[in-house]
């Protein structure tokens, strides 16, 4: 098993850096457009800064986001960039040691910081660090937290890897003592491969789950548990860890902390008793310690959903939010932009869309929407996209993630030039195992070609489930246009 601090530390002595002045005013971001990078740069902006920065992918919706921000944005990647000198560099975590702008930075000696570590030295040591981890469920577990104490009164800082409806935004410094971070366990940047969460000095804490994922920078199951590990030794002997004990890896985690678990089972120390499910929501009892603190309603289907609403609801009443005060913000959670999200119904044919891009995660989101659309079909439409979801690995795991679909459709993975073959996905093992579950299934080569034999299926009555952790390359506006051309609305 790797030893990551070892691992940091080996890298941090080839790629010394020299820390940020006191005075740092003018911040500089390589790699802005991405989803953290630009909600950095908003949140610096917010704070004061003078932001800048460049990418090579410049397009909507962060380009608008940014110019809409007063933040200036070089398209494209060159040493002029850099003139007049920035007092910061935030380098993302798709930088390479080669990238034209790093070297200048390192040929300056230029102050340069990792996203996770800018997060830190700005907006969380002095404010209550409350970490949301795990390989599932954590962007709407933070932003379940959020919304709990923003609607009890309080106004925490936060970042998040989501647009959080209501809100309409991905961040905010906030005024409060609190500071909720979603916390990645990919790695900071090419100078520092220790995982994200690393840096967010957590006094809270929750793990939702622990899986195998990221095998682009993850060797094995035990390194990948061992980020975890450590993730969880960082907590302070009065701080708190809360662990889904419905996940075994997850409830094998120690800390110095007290650990309280989370699940459906009456065995925990939080836990939900479903009284009633609808296709609004689920009803539920909210037990505490042994101690019922009375009927919840979470406006999410799914028990993965549920589940995230207990250890939110943990930690909102760790800090200090009354019952009465969960209970509205539970059942006026308006929820996170892409996570089940309905996005329109054009003659009948619902067409839903959600981030879900792990196996795992797959099968829970077509489990809710079946539990919440129990008389419709669902026809489940994916886009194996990330470093990871196009591995070998994932090949059995995908093929049992679509029970519940009547009909699988998948784009076929695109093969990069940081793949290896013997290691890249057989798309055709992938439907042959979908099949033998039986759903039927299908794979295209582009969007274009998956397009008609979807809307050919179609018919009214059903949901059209889009998952993916990127664009899909246009699909939900084009399907979306086409349906309501077809169906004259």
């Amino acid at each position: 098993m790797r030893n990551l601090a070892d691992f940091a530390d080996a890298n941090l002595r080839i790629f010394e850096r020299p820390p940020p002045e006191p005075d740092t005013h003018d911040i500089y971001l390589i790699g802005i457009c991405g989803t953290g990078m630009g909600a950095l740069a908003g949140l610096l902006k917010e704070a004061g800064y003078a932001v800048r920065g460049s990418d090579s992918n410049v397009y909507p919706p962060m380009s608008t986001f940014l110019e809409k921000q007063g933040i200036p944005l070089r398209k494209g990647y060159a040493k002029e960039n850099l003139i007049p000198t920035p007092d910061l560099v935030i380098t993302g975590n798709a930088c390479t040691p080669t990238h034209i702008e790093a070297t200048v930075v390192r040929e300056q000696s230029l102050p340069q910081l990792s996203l996770p570590e800018a997060l830190r030295h700005f907006f969380l040591l002095e404010r209550r660090s409350l970490v949301v981890a795990g390989t599932h469920g954590k962007t709407t577990t933070t932003g379940l937290l959020i919304h709990l104490l923003y609607s009890a009164g309080r106004d925490p800082g936060f970042l998040v890897g989501g647009v959080l409806q209501g809100l309409e935004k991905s961040y905010s410094i906030g005024t409060g003592s609190q500071f909720v971070i979603e916390g990645d366990e990919y790695d900071s940047a090419y100078f520092d491969k220790r995982p994200k969460f690393m840096h967010y000095a957590p006094q809270v804490a929750i793990v939702t789950s622990i899986e195998f994922d990221h095998a682009d920078i993850y060797a094995s199951w035990d390194e990948y548990q061992e980020a975890f590990l450590a993730f969880a030794d960082l907590l302070p002997s009065d701080g708190l860890l809360v662990v889904c004990g419905d996940d075994p890896a997850a409830a094998r985690l120690s800390s110095s902390a007290p650990v309280l678990t989370y699940g459906l089972s009456d065995k925990h120390d939080v836990v939900g008793r479903i009284t009633e499910a609808t296709e609004d929501g689920v009803q539920f009892n909210l037990i505490h310690c042994g101690r019922d603190l009375g009927t919840m309603f979470l406006p999410m289907n799914g028990h993965h959903n549920l589940r995230n609403a207990l250890a939110a609801s943990a930690v909102a009443l760790h800090e200090g939010l009354t019952v009465d005060e969960i209970a509205y913000g539970l059942s006026s959670f308006p929820g996170v932009k892409r996570r089940q999200e309905v996005l329109r119904e054009p003659g009948g044919i619902l067409v839903v869309d959600d981030f879900a891009h792990h196996p795992t995660a797959v099968r829970a989101t077509i489990q809710a929407a079946g539990e919440r659309w129990p008389s419709r079909r669902i026809l489940a439409v994916f886009e194996p996209r990330s470093n990871s979801s196009r591995r070998k690995i994932f090949e059995i795991p995908y093929g049992e993630a679509f029970k519940g679909a009547e009909v699988a459709y998948l784009c076929s993975p695109p093969f990069r030039h940081n793949d290896a073959p013997e290691q890249f996905m057989n798309i055709d093992v992938v439907l042959d195992h979908i099949r033998r579950s039986g759903t039927e299934a299908y794979a295209f080569a582009s969007v274009r070609q998956l397009l008609e034999p979807l809307v050919q299926e179609a018919r009214p009555d059903d949901v059209i489930l889009i998952m993916s952790n990127g664009g899909f390359g246009g699909l939900h506006q084009d399907l979306l246009e086409y349906l309501s051309t077809s169906c004259g609305n």
